[in-house]
């Protein structure tokens, strides 16, 4: 069976985007979000959870991000898991992390609209690619501008 691997979340920046560049010169802006949740308990309670989420931004699209956003900021994001493994260098034990490797974003005002986020900056979907499996360095990366508008709905996106 072939899996599915997709990750829609909105929160705000924790953070100032942290933006760093690879040896070849390809940005990439990693980022944390803190998603809350508000729930009732059985007694009736408000309860609130916050999950903290890594998130990295690659090319143009880490660099708009790094330009437009700063902590406390919302933003939507549209991505894949990833699991990062490394060995712990002071007790030399294997460590795990789950993160999301962001393919497209929408900014979010703070009314919690699309749009004008980021101090008025344009929303900047990527362009949609079938090839979901080159790394994120190889992947086409872009910003749109005010005029180009929403991205085409693509039918066959829809997970049922």
């Amino acid at each position: 069976m072939r899996g599915y691997n997709r990750v829609i979340i909105a929160g705000n920046l924790t953070a100032d985007p942290e933006l760093k560049y690879t040896p070849k010169g390809t940005a990439i802006a990693r980022l944390r979000l803190a998603v809350n949740r508000t729930y009732k308990t059985d007694t009736g309670e408000s309860r609130e959870e916050v999950t903290f989420v890594d998130v990295d931004a690659w090319g143009q699209q880490g660099e708009t991000i790094s330009q437009f956003l700063r902590k406390g900021r919302p933003i939507l994001v549209e991505g894949r898991l990833k699991m990062d493994t490394w060995d712990d260098k002071a007790t030399g034990q294997k460590r795990s992390k789950l993160g999301v490797v962001l393919e497209s974003f929408t900014f979010i005002d703070s009314r919690g609209q699309e749009g004008g986020g980021g101090g008025g900056a344009p929303t900047a979907p990527p362009p949609r690619s079938r090839q979901q499996s080159a790394p994120p360095a190889a992947a086409s990366t872009g910003a749109g501008s005010e005029s180009d508008g929403p991205p085409p709905v693509e039918e066959d996106d829809v997970p049922f």
